[in-house]
């Protein structure tokens, strides 16, 4: 039973969260939501994308078995989620949409639009390899 959490675990995470933010990324409408998207719809963003993480490595990279290593399955979905926001962050800062300094409201509902469908790939192709 593997319980640690290694470079292994975290290339895939990035490879999986950048497989999905660089196309949204690039997309005028995700730029869009972001800015204009209400504080109460980014907090629902936010959670859907905790659920969703939880709920798939729950039942597929630890297959419903997390008796022993609920500390484990925590820290698994904040790596995660994370390791894809800072993937997020540096697509969006490279593409020059990402203004955390004269925006950082905007930089934020960005970052969390975004990083939900970029944290399902990561948590996904973290779970390539099971628990």
């Amino acid at each position: 039973m593997k319980l640690s959490f290694n470079m292994e675990d975290v290339s895939q995470i990035v490879v999986g969260s950048a497989a999905l933010a660089i196309p949204i990324s690039f997309s005028e409408e995700a730029w869009s939501i972001g800015a204009t998207l209400p504080f109460f719809k980014l907090l629902l963003v936010f959670f859907l994308s905790m659920a969703f993480l939880s709920f798939f490595a729950y039942e597929s990279v630890f297959q419903a078995n997390i008796k022993y290593r609920v500390p484990v399955f925590i820290a698994r979905i904040f790596f995660a989620y994370t390791i894809a926001g800072i993937v997020v962050a540096l697509i969006l800062f490279s593409l020059d949409k990402f203004p955390l300094l004269s925006e950082p409201v905007i930089a934020l509902k960005r970052l969390i639009v975004v990083t939900m469908p970029a944290s399902m790939g990561a948590i996904i192709v973290d779970g390539f390899d099971k628990e």
